[in-house]
This record gives structure tokens, C-alpha cells and sequence, in this order.
């Protein structure tokens, strides 16, 4: 095989593809992100020592943050990125070690072997990843732990990140994350450890997503509920997609005035409910649906697009649109231009794709009407007396958390058919893109209450956790999981692992993962995950709905 990947949903036969990535991520680049990885360990281990000797160096904790962001699923394509990561991160590991030695300081525990590199060429990157790639762990359990500790890590580190561009940071986020790389090369820990480890993640990855809720609302306010439009107006625009706040609010700033609209995209939608949002009159809504549906929406759009995270899909070569694709943060891809990250304190420079966007025709109108969003933790606990005498009065009998990922397989028209079987006193909590299977559906509500509750982006997956527990309170349960609440969560990539590892360590049990779940547990591990926390798979719409409902 040229190359091994099993970290998303929607891997090659459900086991890993090995020629090419189904994402569209070629076997070179998948090599050198492994090669990353590997290095970012090794970094790992000199900084963990350096901070036990009280040396804290925060160019390390950025650079670990980015690099683990960069290599999730559909983030970046561009191998020129991770050779220069690579290098990078040998000379910043370099000069440590030097500081280190000079200090009398050397780094407890095993070696790892990344951490006696020296620098290297390209081809000799590539040669490398061949000896540390995720089989290079042969027994399949400690494998399978430690890749589900590394997933969960690198779905954190993408909620630092964008906590990091609002000001907002925790450094004991930056300790846990490098310290659950190093472990992840230690052949003395057990099952049992790595067992434990993972619940940790969990409880970090809680830490990690109330960092960004905070740093989100303090800067934007708090969500509220939003009426969203999904057409088009006649004014040329930009498409902005992906996760970070802090890229749409410099770009609102910078194209107010100029004629250009701004339309979000996919996992952008949420900033549709901030409050700061909404003075712009030039904001017109959201354009299209999920991630994997761009190849179609971005023909129509007509203007150009900005990728600010992941959810990048490779386009064919005869894309017309191939052009009028930007990016910036984490994203990229060979030949789409790169706006660079602003200096500290500053701002970014959007002024090469607004120039771009002046020169394109209005977007194609692909729909029209609204959505309804919105109902993050605030706005949620400001209905929370109409929402409890709804439960206890019986008309509403369940809810049922249905957040996550949505992919381009035929396997999830499972959810869509799943949202329309529900019986009409139910309702959904949703956040991430998992919500577009459903939230175009004509589902109604429950004594005006919607039946499908938006709280927003993947990361507002953590909304729903602080309502449940908040709802435990009202309720005065003892558990959790006495609550009338049922969780049928489809996952995609590392995002929603951390999201499912935080769901855990607070408590949360009997979660449902679909459409299929993870290659990269195996068996012994898949059924510690049954015995100890009730993790299951799912069926058909109909044997599920009788499962939950009974």
C-alpha cells in the first residue's frame, strides 16, 4: 500500500484507504501529515520537559495546535505546507533541545525517535512516513487506542485554535495535548491507561469547546433565535465557509460598502445567529448545504469562496470554479490562493478577494425561503419554562440529540428518513452539519417550540451537553441519563471524536454512532465501548425509532 488512513467515516470498505484518500487527500500528503504528526510527538516530549522545568514556550503550543488542525479530515491538501511544517517544526524542536541540554534538563521516559531527527529533504520525508505510519503500532488494541486518543486531540486542537484567534486560551489545553501525543509512544502504558486517557481527552475536550463558546459569545454575544435566508440577492458576493468567527467578522468589515454580499456556507451558518452579525446589511444568508454538495453550489454561486477551516473538497479538473477558490487558517490546497494569517493584533487582508468578487456575476438562485437556528445554551435556557412544562405536561415526550457530521454517502439518507419517522411530540437537538438532512423539512413544532433546535456548529455540540445538564438540574435527577433525551450522533471526522469523548466523560451513555462505526476501533476496543459506556451502531429508521421510543 502507498499509504494508510482510517480516520474518517467514509474510509475506503469501512477498514482504510491505502492508494488514495476517499477525501481526495493523495498518498504523498497523506505520508507527510503522518510525518507531521510524528514530529509534533517528538516536539512534544522536549516541551513537556521544558515545562516541568518551568519553560513555557508558547511558539511550540501554536505551532502543535496548527499542525494537528491542518491534518484533519479535508482541511489541507497542499503538500509544500507540510514539508515546510515539517522543517519547521525540526528547527523549533532543535533549539529546545539545545536550551534544554544548556539547562541540564534532558526528557524523562522513552525517546521517541522523532525527537533525534535532524532536518531532511522532501523525498526524504516521504521515505520516512513509510516507517511511521499508523500500522508501524502493531498490536491492533493499543493501535486503536492510541489513534482515537490522537483523533480526539486533534478535533481539540481545532476549537483552541479558533479560541486562540479571539484571545481566548487555557495552557493547560496545551499541556494535556502534548502530553497525550508523548503517551501515545509509550509502549509501558496499558489498555487500562490508554482506557483512561481517552475519558481524559474527553474531559479536556469539554475545557477545549467552553474556551471557544466563551471567546465566541463574549466577542459576538450570544445566539438568538434566527429566521435565516436561503436565497440570493443581486448584488455579486462571497461565499465563506468553514468555522472561524473571527475570518467572518473581518471580512464583513472589509466588504461593507464595497457592493459585495457575504453568504455562509455550510458549517458557517451559525454565524447567522450572533447578534454582532446582524448589522451588516450586506449579509444576506446562507447559500447551498452541506460540505460535500460544494462541486454543484459553488458553480452556481458564481463569486468567489473563502475556506477558513476544513470541509474542502477536491475539486474535478474541469471545475469552473477551480479559480475562484481562496483560503486561509489551517485550510488549503495546491492552487488555490492562500490569504495569509494576520499578525498579532492585527487584521487579515481580504481586499484581493473582494476585488475578485466585484468582477463576478450574482449568485444563482438554488432555493428560497428560511431557516430557523439559534438555540444555543442562552437562548434555550431563556425558553427553559416553556420547554419544562412542555415535558412534564406530555407534549413533548423526547428529545433526541441528532448533532455531528454530515457526508456525501448514501448510507445517510438514514437520518432525513429518521427525522421524518419521528413521532410528532419529539424534537432534535442538533449542531454541525449533520443538521442539513434534516432541517429543510417541513417538521413544525410543539406549542411553538421548533422541532428541530439548531444550537449552531459542531463545537456547539457542547450547548446541548449544558442544557441536558441543566435540564438534570430542573429535574432534580440523580443521573444524566434519567432524562427524556435519546442520542443518535453521526460522526464524520476528528471533530465530532472529541465531541463523542466529551459526551462520555460527562457522563453520557447509550450513544448511538452512525452511519457505521469507526475503522480505527478494533474489535476489543469496540466492545469496551459497549460493556462500559452502552456505545451502539444503527439499523434501519424503524427498528431504531423502536428502540429509542421504547
Amino acid at each position: 500500500m502507498s499509504m494508510f488512513c482510517f480516520q474518517c467515516q467514509e474510509t475506503a470498505k469501512g477498514t482504510g484507504c491505502t492508494i488514495r484518500g476517499v477525501c481526495g487527500k493523495t498518498d504523498d500528503v497523506a505520508g507527510l501529515q503522518d510525518v507531521l504528526m510524528f514530529v509534533c510527538k517528538g516536539i512534544s516530549i522536549y516541551s513537556t520537559a521544558a515545562r516541568k522545568a518551568g519553560i513555557e514556550k508558547s511558539a511550540i503550543n501554536k505551532f502543535i495546535v496548527d499542525s494537528l488542525f491542518a491534518t484533519i479530515t479535508n482541511a489541507n491538501f497542499d503538500r509544500d505546507v507540510f514539508v515546510r511544517r515539517i522543517q519547521e517544526g525540526l528547527e523549533m524542536r532543535n533549539k529546545l533541545r539545545l536550551e534544554l541540554e544548556k539547562k541540564g534538563v534532558s526528557p524523562q521516559g522513552p525517546l521517541h525517535e522523532s525527537a533525534t531527527w535532524q532536518a531532511f529533504t522532501p523525498d526524504e520525508f516521504e521515505r520516512k512516513a513509510q516507517t511511521v505510519s499508523v500500522l508501524a503500532t502493531e498490536n491492533e488494541d493499543v493501535r486503536s487506542l492510541r489513534e482515537l486518543i490522537t483523533y480526539g486531540v486533534k478535533g481539540m486542537a481545532a476549537y483552541t485554535e479558533h479560541a486562540w484567534n479571539l484571545d481566548h486560551e487555557d495552557p493547560d489545553l496545551y499541556k494535556f495535548m502534548q502530553e497525550a501525543l508523548v503517551a501515545t509512544t509509550r509502549d509501558d502504558l496499558t489498555v487500562e491507561e490508554l482506557v483512561a486517557l481517552v475519558l481524559e481527552t474527553g474531559k479536556y475536550g469539554v475545557t477545549a469547546m467552553a474556551l471557544l463558546d466563551k471567546a465566541n459569545t463574549s466577542a459576538y454575544g450570544n445566539p438568538e433565535i434566527t429566521k435565516v435566508n436561503i436565497g440570493t440577492g443581486n448584488n455579486p458576493g462571497i461565499l465563506i465557509s468553514g468555522h472561524d468567527l473571527k475570518d467572518m467578522q473581518e471580512l464583513l468589515e472589509q466588504t461593507e460598502g464595497t457592493g459585495v454580499d457575504v453568504y455562509t456556507h455550510s458549517e458557517m451558518l451559525p454565524a447567522n445567529y450572533y447578534p454582532a452579525f446582524k448589522k451588516y446589511k450586506h449579509f444576506v444568508g446562507n447559500y447551498g448545504s452541506s460540505w460535500w454538495a460544494q462541486k454543484e453550489e459553488f458553480e452556481t454561486f458564481n463569486g468567489p469562496v473563502l475556506f477558513t477551516t476544513n470541509c474542502l473538497v477536491p475539486p474535478s479538473k474541469n471545475a469552473t470554479y477551480r479559480e475562484r477558490v481562496y483560503t486561509t487558517g489551517a485550510a488549503g490546497f495546491n492552487g488555490f490562493k492562500h490569504i495569509a494569517d494576520r499578525e498579532k493584533g492585527g487584521k487579515k487582508d481580504f481586499s484581493e478577494i473582494i476585488e475578485h468578487a466585484k468582477n463576478c456575476s450574482p449568485p444563482i438562485e438554488i432555493e428560497k425561503g428560511e431557516i430557523v437556528g439559534g438555540f444555543a445554551h442562552a437562548q434555550v435556557f431563556a425558553l427553559a419554562d416553556k420547554v419544562v412544562d412542555a415535558v412534564k405536561s406530555g407534549a413533548i415526550r423526547k428529545f433526541f440529540v441528532m448533532a455531528g457530521c454530515d457526508g456525501r454517502m448514501k448510507d445517510r439518507d438514514y437520518y432525513t428518513e429518521f427525522a421524518e419517522k419521528l413521532p410528532k411530540d419529539t424534537v432534535i437537538l442538533t449542531a454541525g452539519c449533520a443538521k442539513y438532512r434534516y432541517n429543510k423539512l417541513p417538521l413544525g413544532d410543539i406549542g411553538g417550540i421548533p422541532r428541530v433546535l439548531d444550537a449552531g456548529q459542531c463545537n456547539d455540540s457542547y450547548s446541548l451537553a449544558v442544557v441536558a445538564m441543566k435540564l438534570k438540574e430542573i429535574f432534580e435527577l440523580n443521573d444524566i441519563n434519567e432524562l427524556p433525551i435519546a442520542y443518535n450522533i453521526a460522526w464524520y471526522e476528528q471533530k465530532a471524536v472529541i465531541v463523542l469523548l466529551a459526551l462520555l466523560s460527562l457522563g453520557v451513555r447509550n450513544i448511538h454512532l452512525g452511519p457505521t462505526l469507526p475503522a480505527f476501533l478494533s474489535p476489543n476496543v469496540a466492545k469496551v465501548l459497549v460493556e462500559q459506556f452502552g456505545i451502539g451502531g444503527i439499523t434501519t429508521p424503524d427498528e431504531d425509532l423502536k428502540m429509542f421510543l421504547n
